[in-house]
C-alpha cells in the first residue's frame, strides 16, 4: 500500500508515466528532425510551419501530460477526478495556444521580412496584426478554460463588453485611424513612393504611420492626413497609372480652305504615331464650329506614367503642329467679331431733311 493506495495501482501509474514521457520525448524529437529536413527543401517550405508546433510543444507540456495519464490509472475520488480533469483542460488549452502562437508568430515574422525592405510601413503594420492576433487567442484561451472549469463567463463577457464600449467611444478616432492604417497595410492602395491625389492634395508618400499618412507636395511641404480620413475620400494613385490617355484641342481660322481641314487628321496621326515618341494614336476629328474657329480634338495615349514624359511628348506635338500649319499657310484661330454697318439709314435721313 502507498497512502492508501495499492502498490500494483502505483506502479501501473508510474510505468504509464515514463511511458507516456518518453513516447512523447521520442516523438518530438523524430518528427522534428524528419519536418527540419524535409523543409530545405523547395517543394517541402510549407513544413515550416508543423516543424513549429513541435518545436512549440513543451517540455512541461509533456511532463504534465504524463502524469496526469499516470493519475488516470489510479482510484481516486470523485472530487480528485473533477481536478485531475480540470488539470487536463488547462494543459491541453495552453499546449493548443502555445501551438497557435507559434504559427502567428512565425506568420507575422516571415511576412515582415517580405515587406520590410519593399514597404517598411507595411511590415509594421503587419507586427501590429500578429501582436492582436496573439492577444485575440490568449484571450479566448482565457475564456474557454474559465468556461470549461465551470466559471459563468457570460457576466465576465457582458462587463468586458460594456467596458470595451466605453473605451471604444473614447478613443474611437484614435481606434479608427489604426484600423485604417491596418487596412491600408493588408490592401495596399498606395505604398511609399506613390504619387497619389486625395480630394484637393497630391504629393508623394512618405511614410504610412498608425495614425497618419504624409505626403510631400510638389510645392515641397509636407502634408499629414489622418488614415480614416484618407479612406474616406476616392484616392488617385498615379504610380500605377499604365498608360496616360490625353486630350487636346485647337482652332483654326474659318477661311481655311476645305483641302486642307480634311488633311489635318491625318497629318496628326502621322506626327503622334511616329516612331520617336512612346504614344499610340487613338483619334483626331474635326469636331465643329466655333465662333471664330474650325474645333478639331484630338485624343492619344502616352504609354509611360511619368508626367514630364508626358509633357514632352505633348511639347513635340504642338511644335511639330505650329511648324506643319505654318508651312501649309494655315493659321490658328483669333477671336474676331465682323461688324455690319447698314449706310442707308443717314443717307435717307439726309434726303428727308432736304
Amino acid at each position: 500500500m502507498f497512502n492508501g493506495l495499492p502498490s500494483y495501482d502505483v506502479m501501473l501509474a508510474a510505468t504509464v508515466f515514463f511511458g507516456t514521457l518518453a513516447i512523447l520525448l521520442i516523438a518530438r524529437m523524430v518528427l522534428a528532425r524528419q519536418l527540419r529536413r524535409l523543409s530545405t527543401l523547395s517543394h517541402f517550405d510549407f513544413l515550416a510551419y508543423p516543424l513549429q508546433i513541435v518545436m512549440a510543444t513543451r517540455l512541461g507540456f509533456m511532463i504534465a501530460a504524463a502524469l496526469l495519464a499516470g493519475l488516470d490509472q489510479l482510484a481516486l475520488s470523485p472530487r480528485q477526478e473533477r481536478f485531475v480533469n480540470y488539470a487536463w483542460i488547462v494543459v491541453l488549452v495552453a499546449q493548443v495556444a502555445l501551438w497557435a502562437n507559434r504559427v502567428i508568430t512565425v506568420a507575422a515574422e516571415r511576412a515582415f521580412e517580405r515587406q520590410r525592405l519593399a514597404n517598411p510601413s507595411a511590415a509594421t503594420h503587419l507586427m501590429l496584426a500578429g501582436l492582436v492576433g496573439r492577444i485575440i487567442l490568449w484571450s479566448l484561451a482565457v475564456l474557454v478554460v474559465l468556461d470549461n472549469l465551470g466559471f459563468n463567463i457570460t457576466t465576465l463577457m457582458a462587463s468586458l463588453g460594456i467596458g470595451g464600449i466605453a473605451v471604444a467611444l473614447a478613443v474611437q478616432n484614435i481606434l479608427g485611424d489604426i484600423f485604417s492604417s491596418v487596412s491600408i497595410a493588408l490592401d495596399k492602395p498606395f505604398v511609399i513612393g506613390d504619387f497619389i491625389v486625395v480630394d484637393s492634395y497630391m504629393g508623394t508618400v512618405e511614410y504610412v504611420g498608425m495614425k497618419t499618412t504624409r505626403l510631400r507636395s510638389l510645392g515641397g511641404e509636407q502634408i499629414v492626413i489622418s488614415n480614416n480620413e484618407l479612406l474616406k475620400n476616392r484616392i488617385r494613385n498615379y504610380k500605377r497609372m499604365q498608360e496616360r490617355r490625353v486630350q487636346f484641342e485647337f482652332g483654326i481660322a474659318h477661311d481655311t480652305q476645305e483641302d486642307q481641314v480634311r488633311a489635318l487628321p491625318q497629318l496628326l496621326r502621322a506626327i503622334i504615331a511616329s516612331p520617336e515618341l512612346n504614344a499610340r494614336f487613338d483619334r483626331a476629328h474635326f469636331k465643329g464650329y466655333g465662333e471664330s474657329a474650325l474645333l478639331y480634338e484630338v485624343v492619344y495615349y502616352v504609354l509611360d506614367p511619368d508626367y514630364n514624359k508626358y509633357m514632352d511628348i505633348q511639347q513635340h506635338i504642338n511644335l511639330e503642329l505650329l511648324r506643319e500649319l505654318r508651312a501649309r499657310g494655315v493659321v490658328f484661330a483669333r477671336p474676331t467679331r465682323v461688324l455690319y454697318l447698314n449706310q442707308s439709314a443717314p443717307r435717307a435721313q439726309a434726303a428727308m431733311g432736304e
